[in-house]
C-alpha cells in the first residue's frame, strides 16, 4: 500500500483539526477566570469548574445521567447478547425482519423517536418515570451493543466450543466458560460504547424526561436557554472527560477500528 501523499496528508490534518477545534476551545473557555465566555490569556482558574460541583441542579443531573446510563447499557447488553448470537448462528422466519427491527433506532433520527416515545408515554400515563425513561434509552442504545456482539461472535473461532461439547460440555457450560470468555471484549465495548451513547444522550431524551429525572446533557440545554456563562463550558468539559475516558476504554478493551468500521 502507497503511503500518504503530503497533500493527503495535509487534508486529513485539516479535517481532524476542524472537527477537535470547537471541543479543544471548549476546554479551554472552561478554565478562564472571568465572568463570560472567552478563552483565559493571562491565568487559568478553576473557579467554573467549583461552581459546577456547588450547583444543586447540575449534581442532580449529573447523578442522574450516571445511574440511567449504567442501567440503561447493562439491560440493552443483556437483550444484545442472545439476540445477536441467536442472529448469527441460526437461521428461522423472520430473522431478517428482528434484526432490522432491533437495528432501526441507529437510523431513526432521535427527534422523531423523542416524539413517538413521549405520545407513547402520555398515551400510558407513564409520563415522568425514570423506569421508562430507561426502557428509551435502551431503545435507542441496544444497536451499538448488537453491532458488537455480532461481529465478535462472526469472527470467533468455533472449534473451541466443538471441543468442549465433545468432552461432554453441557450448552450452559459451554457458553459461560467458553463462548462468553471469547466474545467478552466485544460485549465489554459495546456496554461502554452504550454507556457513552446513554449519558451523551439529549435529542430524545428532551421529549421523555420529568424535572425529576432531567439528565445532564438535558439540563445544559435548559440553562442554555437562561444564561450563558463559563459554567456550561466546565459542565461541558466533564462531559468530554467522561465520553475520552469511554473511548479510550473501548479501544483498549476492543479496539475503536473494529468499532468504527465493524472489522472482525
Amino acid at each position: 500500500m502507497s503511503k500518504n501523499g503530503p497533500i493527503a496528508l495535509a487534508f486529513h490534518t485539516l479535517v481532524v483539526t476542524f472537527m477537535l477545534a470547537p471541543l479543544v476551545i471548549v476546554c479551554l473557555v472552561a478554565f478562564t477566570p472571568e465572568n463570560t465566555m472567552q478563552i483565559p490569556t493571562t491565568a487559568f482558574s478553576l473557579r467554573w469548574f467549583k461552581a459546577v460541583f456547588a450547583h444543586p441542579d447540575f449534581m442532580q443531573a449529573f447523578y442522574n445521567s450516571v445511574q440511567l446510563a449504567l442501567l440503561s447499557a447493562s439491560i440493552a447488553t443483556a437483550l444484545a447478547l442472545p439476540a445477536g448470537i441467536a442472529l448469527t448462528r441460526y437461521r428461522f422466519r423472520g430473522r431478517d425482519f428482528i434484526n432490522g427491527m432491533l437495528l432501526s433506532p441507529v437510523i431513526i433520527p432521535h427527534l422523531v423517536l423523542g416524539i413517538a416515545l413521549l405520545r407513547l408515554f402520555a398515551l400510558m400515563g407513564a409520563t415522568g418515570s425514570f423506569a421508562w425513561l430507561v426502557l428509551a434509552h435502551v431503545v435507542v442504545i441496544t444497536p451499538y451493543i448488537l453491532r458488537l456482539v455480532i461481529a465478535s461472535v462472526e469472527g470467533m473461532d468455533f472449534s473451541a466450543e466443538h471441543a468442549a461439547q465433545s468432552l461432554g460440555a453441557s450448552n450452559m457450560v459451554v457458553f459461560l466458560r467458553v463462548t462468553l470468555p471469547l466474545i467478552l471484549p466485544g460485549v465489554a465495548g459495546g456496554w461502554l460504547l452504550a454507556f457513552i451513547n446513554s449519558f451523551d444522550e439529549v435529542t430524545m431524551s428532551v421529549f421523555v424526561t420529568a424535572p425529576s429525572t432531567v439528565t445532564l446533557p438535558v439540563r445544559i440545554y435548559m440553562y442554555a436557554t437562561e444564561s450563558i456563562d463559563p459554567m456550561m463550558a466546565a459542565v461541558s468539559a466533564l462531559m468530554i472527560l467522561v465520553t475520552s475516558v469511554g473511548m479510550l476504554l473501548i479501544d483498549r478493551i476492543y479496539g475503536l477500528d473494529k468499532v468504527l468500521v465493524g472489522s472482525k
